[in-house]
């Protein structure tokens, strides 16, 4: 027998079982990234393994790379959460997908494992992908939008005529505040650096405010919700605009609950939840063209360590989502 013609099943199973990932093997700055060959996962019970074409990265990627999660994060780690692909195998228990369906989402609760050739996700966190973005587009979506669907809908419960502002409007998860709560029938006011102020309008704010130029509390008042995505001081100033019986909400840090009485509002801090549900209803507004995702810059794979200068201020980067292109 030719022995170039004999099957050879031990080498493609080892090559099959191999990926690359960029990993941490300590919490520390960028450059504790490194790109690695590791053994492909297998899914579990309510899981789905997911051949990554991009993965984006966000805030909350430095924070666990640094060491400065909320949640234990068990070292090595592959970092990011963001995703979209393909699904390439099921777990037991998993009833709504199947080989082949093109999803994005998050990783799961402890938001890893997406900087990868393959991820295993909770399938809760995933859905059917916008049949109108590309991957890229799609992996640039699903924390942030989550995060200002939550904040507007499930948090403060805004409304047609509410008044709301919306601090950090320019940012990724402003952006898509603004066009959520334009979309409810708000009346929405928004912050932006003077550079910002012509896209913040372009999103669908009715007032925007160059934030370095003007204090926002000398500017606007009678507010009824503030959905505060910057934090510090610009948390504590916002108490003062808002009318009695008001809410701020920060999915950004915990608020003063005294100083929310003392001004007869409400304040509510939260985590986003990402789900299949919140998903899904925001991939039939995208594709109904009634939400934007907005890129600022594709990364290959192996730079990660770029992106997460970016994340950090250290690398300058243009306006938008930072996604890393796995695929392809």
């Amino acid at each position: 027998m030719d022995v170039t013609t004999m099957p050879r099943p031990r080498l493609k199973a080892k090559a099959a079982a191999g990926m690359k990932a960029c990993r941490i093997h300590a919490f520390g700055p960028p450059e504790f990234i490194t790109v690695e060959d590791v053994h492909r996962p297998s899914p579990g019970e309510g899981e789905m393994l997911v051949r990554v074409e991009a993965a984006g990265a966000g805030p909350w990627d430095a924070w666990i790379r640094a060491g400065r999660s909320a949640l234990p994060q068990p070292l090595p780690l592959t970092l990011g959460s963001d995703l979209s692909g393909l699904v390439v195998a099921v777990g037991p228990g998993v009833m709504d997908f199947a080989v082949g369906d093109e999803v994005f989402g998050a990783t799961n609760a402890r938001f890893t494992g997406a900087y990868a050739e393959y991820a295993v996700v909770t399938a809760a966190m995933m859905a059917g992908k916008p049949r109108s973005l590309t991957h890229v587009e799609a992996a640039s979506v699903p924390v942030v939008a989550a995060t200002a669907w939550q904040a507007l809908f499930e948090q403060a419960r805004v409304g047609p005529g509410q008044r709301v502002l919306i601090h950090g409007a320019a940012g990724n998860v402003g952006a898509y505040a603004v066009q959520l709560a334009k979309l409810a029938e708000a009346h929405v006011i928004a912050t932006a650096s003077a550079a910002d102020l012509d896209f913040v309008r372009g999103l669908g704010a009715d007032e925007v405010i160059d934030y370095r130029a003007t204090r926002f509390e000398a500017s606007t008042q009678d507010i009824d919700v503030v959905v505060d995505l910057v934090g510090g001081e610009v948390q504590t100033r916002s108490f003062a605009v808002l009318k009695t019986g008001g809410m701020l909400v920060s999915g950004v840090s915990p608020l003063d609950a005294a100083l929310a009485a003392r001004h007869g509002v409400e304040a509510r801090f939260f985590l986003v939840d990402v789900t299949t549900m919140h998903l899904t209803r925001l991939a039939e507004m995208i594709d109904a063209g009634d939400l934007e995702a907005n890129i600022g810059i594709v990364l290959p794979l192996s730079e990660a360590r770029i992106a997460h200068r970016m994340l950090e201020g250290t690398q300058p980067h243009p306006r938008g989502k930072i996604v890393l292109e796995v695929g392809g």
